[in-house]
């Protein structure tokens, strides 16, 4: 985020944005919601279940990883991930302030 002086900005509007940019991906959301609803971790069933190659499966981990949302342990020859509960709260919870900002209801405000 060099170029739009992130220094301008909150660390609360950084976060926001980070985390926006990292969940800006359909298949970064598929992930989320099978890993979610799996009891336990999930290793190497996500191929199978999103429909998409290995190697695009694991950029996509990593990049969820960067944030904190998943988190992941060596089980053997693969990893396996289950959502890191307290980031998932933390992230709802800046969400949530996010858009509990009041608007303008009025109608002459467009």
């Amino acid at each position: 985020m060099g170029v739009t002086k992130t220094d301008n900005f909150t660390a609360s509007q950084n976060q926001i944005a980070i985390v926006a940019k990292v969940l800006g991906h359909p298949a970064r959301i598929a992930i989320l919601q099978q890993i979610a609803t799996t009891k336990g971790c999930i290793c190497g069933d996500l191929v199978t279940k999103i429909g998409l190659a290995q190697a695009t499966i694991s950029q996509h981990l990593r990049e969820l990883k960067s944030i904190g949302i998943i988190k992941g342990n060596i089980e053997g020859t693969s990893i396996c991930y289950c959502i890191n509960q307290e980031k998932w709260n933390e992230i709802r919870q800046d969400l949530e302030a996010f858009f509990n900002f009041e608007i303008c209801s009025s109608n002459d405000c467009c």
